[in-house]
């Protein structure tokens, strides 16, 4: 059988040629990897020591034994001490404006608790000029400084009327300022009432409140407070549980007796005075527990005089209440309630700590 021929030089030199590549190729591929192992074990200590600012050569001084050693302590630890959990703040909800960062107010609830029932304080004729002060700094009262309306003038409310109220809305941001347009729609069967404001803010949506509820011997007795901007959060009042439920997942927070929200306090207002205007006279406080859609505060209006406006609607007279800023970051609140529109509110100016300004005017007065 005949043989196979010997490979030739020429065919046999690349065989030998591609191997010793191969092999070449293979050494500093191992050597690389070597390389990299010594760099993770050794070089990336250095790194960290020399970026802490310590000495690398303490880093990696893997040569040097293990010592342990036993300390003996003359006297036992003291126990930790405790820690309390932190006390969740409520955040201030901005109205009537869009992208505003969230701050922290005061919702002590002893401050609340502190309001004798929520009841209109009248100053003694002795001390005309009251001073004008946070509910949380209102003291309980003393007969010498101020006396509390009887259990009847409480129940002696006036409802307005079904009315749409129109206004601009004129806002400073900035020094910059705009207009907008605005309405107030009050319904109500004379059992439950329906309430909504609503800021119409043209391209950037517009901001929406909304109060359900029930009329009573006590006033306005809120059951849902709603608060659109791009979506809606909602405050619940379960009365039989003595509790406001917030859909934003903040705590609860007890409901107390006359409380309100930061749109039915203004009908509450105008149904209080409209049912005994001479029993408010100028200096008197009025505190409410007023739920917002995340929180509760307090809400103390002082009354001042009777003022002519020159509105949008035209000239009104209209009796001014105002609410001091709660700490330094709250705006000051101003209403004028008119007696001849049932005093509904005419004007609304909320004054920010940054000096902004929101102004809502009364323009018209429509069939709902």
């Amino acid at each position: 059988m005949p043989q196979p021929l010997p490979s030739s030089p020429s065919e046999s030199a690349p065989r030998e040629s591609a191997a010793r590549r191969h092999g070449r190729a293979l050494a500093l591929l191992t050597l690389a990897v070597v390389l990299v192992h010594w760099g993770l074990l050794y070089g990336l200590p250095l790194a960290v020591a020399a970026y802490q600012g310590r000495d690398a050569s303490m880093s990696v001084a893997t040569d040097q034994p293990f010592i342990t050693r036993t300390v003996t302590l003359d006297a036992p630890l003291p126990a930790p001490r405790p820690t309390q959990p932190p006390v969740p703040t409520a955040p201030r909800i901005q109205r009537f404006t869009q992208n505003t960062p969230v701050l922290p107010v005061d919702t002590t609830q002893a401050a609340i608790e502190n309001i004798a029932n929520l009841a209109p304080v009248n100053p003694a004729p002795a001390t005309p000029d009251v001073q004008i002060a946070a509910a949380s700094a209102i003291p309980t009262p003393s007969p010498a400084a101020a006396r509390l309306p009887d259990a009847q003038a409480l129940q002696n409310y006036a409802f307005p009327g079904s009315v749409r109220l129109k206004y601009d809305v004129k806002i400073e941001y900035k020094g910059i300022p705009v207009t907008f347009n605005g309405e107030l729609l009050w319904l109500h069967d004379g059992k439950a009432y329906d309430a909504r404001m609503e800021i119409s803010l043209g391209l950037m949506g517009s901001i929406v409140q909304t109060s359900k509820g029930q009329l009573s011997a006590q006033g306005l007795e809120p059951t849902r407070f709603g608060d659109k901007r791009r979506s809606e959060v909602a405050a619940h009042f379960e009365r039989n549980k003595g509790l406001v439920v917030f859909s934003a997942n903040t705590p609860d927070t007890p409901l107390l007796p006359g409380a309100q929200d930061q749109l039915s306090v203004f009908m509450q207002l105008a149904s209080m005075v409209g049912g005994a205007p001479n029993r408010f006279p100028e200096g008197t406080q009025i505190p409410f527990q007023a739920v917002g859609p995340r929180s509760s505060e307090v809400w103390t209006f002082v009354v001042g005089s009777l003022e002519t406006l020159a509105l949008p609607g035209g000239s009104i007279k209209a009796m001014k209440v105002s609410r001091p800023p709660a700490n330094e970051y709250s705006p000051r609140a101003e209403v004028w309630l008119a007696p001849e529109l049932a005093y509904m509110p005419v004007r609304i100016r909320l004054t920010e700590a940054n000096g902004d300004i929101v102004d809502q005017q009364w323009s018209s007065t429509q069939k709902p």
